[in-house]
Order: structure tokens, then sequence, then C-alpha cells
């Protein structure tokens, strides 16, 4: 018998959009499968229309925004299916993508989560066809722009799922932890893939699984200081010993250098604010340290095989044309990949 679905969607001032989401997702769920929608204390009257355009859902209104991260972990906790699947409020989701993502359950059991394939509004161009890392922690969505046509069918591995249509199998969730409601937005996804191949699980995606996102990478301060700590958090508490050692180094000349980028920019006060933070919450990223890897499977080398030295990527910005700095990078991960071999 097919797996039953939770379908959880995280809102916040989404009642524009909520509409057409719920109905797609309702039409495609079965009795067995749950549709659960957190309101994070929205101002535009999304609890309301949630009650008009989907009744049969479980509405969980909370009193504060915990953010995106936050927001998942509550609507886990009123589930009980054993399939998490994420979902955001503006996705138009195709039809037959619910059975498509339900179905890499029983074809795919070393799965521990995996993505539908994302595209941009219009459906012609990628999102994201599985998220890529690069071995400093940067993530990015993989094939951005590229044509929808152009994307094999074929489910394949991938460094980490987008949380933009994530399923994740709930005995996975559990046994790593879930998302991390401290990151409260941006990277969770890249922290909790990386936690999941740690911990020995793999990480997919579907591509004939479809949703189209209204995707735009806005480069705001709050946006540069969450994706700046939230790697740097992941860095720390992820990567094994081997692998944080050989990549201290070029961290932190990395993060020198990305202070000059930040003030050419324009985020420099962004970026200040989370290495602060950073800063501060050391013991708090020691102890999480200590859990993520008491649960860790596989070899460093094995991690190392998920992260990529390529800079092919629109978060990088201008960091990507500094003199040097690709060869040299690249080369170095190479040395370390047959170290860590």
């Amino acid at each position: 018998m097919p797996l039953a679905v939770a379908a959880i969607v995280v809102a916040f001032d989404s009642a524009a959009e909520l509409p057409a989401t719920l109905a797609a997702l309702a039409a495609q769920l079965g009795p067995e499968d749950e549709l659960i929608v957190v309101d994070n204390a929205s101002r535009d009257g999304s609890a309301a229309t949630v009650r008009d355009a989907a009744p049969e859902a479980v509405l969980i209104e909370l009193e504060h925004n915990v953010g995106f991260a936050g927001g998942c972990v509550a609507g886990v906790a009123a589930s009980r299916a054993p399939l998490l699947f994420f979902c955001n409020p503006d996705a138009t989701i195709h039809a037959g993508c619910v059975d498509a993502l339900r179905a890499a359950a029983d074809e795919q059991p070393s799965w521990g989560a995996w993505q539908a394939l994302v595209l941009l509004s219009g459906g012609e161009h990628v999102n994201t066809a599985g998220n890529i890392t690069h071995w400093l922690g940067f993530g990015w969505a993989g094939s951005i722009e590229a044509p929808a046509s152009s994307i094999p069918p074929e489910p394949r591995e991938v460094s980490f799922a987008s949380g933009a249509a994530l399923v994740v199998r709930r005995q996975a969730w559990d046994a790593v932890g879930g998302f991390d409601p401290d990151y409260f937005m941006y990277g969770e996804d890249l922290d909790l893939g990386l936690r999941l191949w740690l911990a020995g699980w793999r990480v997919g995606i579907v591509p004939e699984a479809r949703v189209e996102h209204d995707y735009a990478f806005t480069k705001g301060d709050y946006k540069w200081f969450y994706l700046e700590r939230n790697r740097l958090w992941t860095v720390l508490a992820a990567y094994p010993a081997p692998l944080l050692a050989f990549a201290a180094l070029p961290l932190l000349a990395f993060e020198l250098a990305l202070l000059a980028v930040a003030a050419r920019e324009g985020w420099l006060k962004a970026k200040l604010r989370a290495q602060l933070a950073v800063l501060r919450s050391l013991p708090r990223i020691a102890a999480r340290r200590r859990r993520v890897q008491a649960a860790r499977r596989v070899s460093a080398g094995a991690l190392a095989a998920q992260l990529t030295a390529s800079l092919d990527s629109p978060y990088l910005g201008a960091a990507q044309h500094v003199p040097v700095l690709p060869r040299a990078q690249a080369a170095y991960w190479a040395l370390v990949r047959r170290v860590l071999r």
C-alpha cells in the first residue's frame, strides 16, 4: 500500500497565493493523507483564507512568526503520516506531482529526502533541479534558468533537496532531528541534507514531479544575515573533524575576502552581524555538533563527495571573480578529496 503523505504548508502573509495551492494539493491527496497549514502570525487574513479555501485542512495559528524552519517543525508535530511533504504557499503544483513523490518512497528505499523538479513561473525554465553545496558551505539552486526540457526524467541523487517542494521520510526526520528551528529561514534545507548524508541516508530529486515557484533571488540585508549565519552554523556542526580541519584555514581566509565583497556590494553590516551571531552562539554550536556527529554513520570522505569546488552560483556574486580564487580553491579541494579517500 502506498505510504500516506502529510502535506505541510507554512504561510506568512500568503492569503493571495493559498487558495490555488491548497486546491491543487487537496485534489492530489487521498483519504489517508493530511493537509496541514501553519500560519506564522500573518497580518493579511491568511488563516481566514485557509478556513474558506480548505476547511478540511488542519490549521495551526502561531502567535509569533517562527520562520519557515520553526513552522515546518510545528507542522510535523501535528502530523502522523510517514511521508512529510513541505510545499511553499506560492507553489503551482502540477498534476501527478504528489503521486510521483509518493512513489519514490518505495522506488528509492535508501533516500531520506527528495524534491520535485522546481520550475520558474511559466514552467519553461528551472528554478532548481537539485541543489548544490560548495565545500565552504554555500548552497544554491542547481541548473537554475536551464530549459525544463533539458532535465533528464530519471530520479537521481543530489547534494541537498530544496525546501520549496521537499519530501522527508518521518523515520529520517526523527533520526537526525529534522529542521533546526533556530535557523528561522534560509539554509535549513542544506543543513538537513548534509545531516541526512552524514547519518547514512541519501538525498534525491524526482523530475517527473513538478511544481512552479515564483522565485527571485533578492539580496536584502535580512537575507544575507540568515544565509551567512546559517551557512557557518551548518559547516561547524555537520562537517566531521577531518573535513572541518582541512576547511578551517580556507574558510577563515574566505570570510576575510567576503568582508571586502560585502562592503563593495552593500551588505557589510549584515555580514558583520552574522559573524557576531556565530561567535555568540559558539557554546550552542558545540552542543549541536556533538549531537550531529553522534549520529554520523559515514566517513568524512563520503560527506565530502557531496560537496563541489564549483563557484557557478548567483549567490557568490563578485567573489567568483577574485583573481586566481577559482583555480586555487578547486586545486585545494581536489587534494583534500584525495587525502580523505
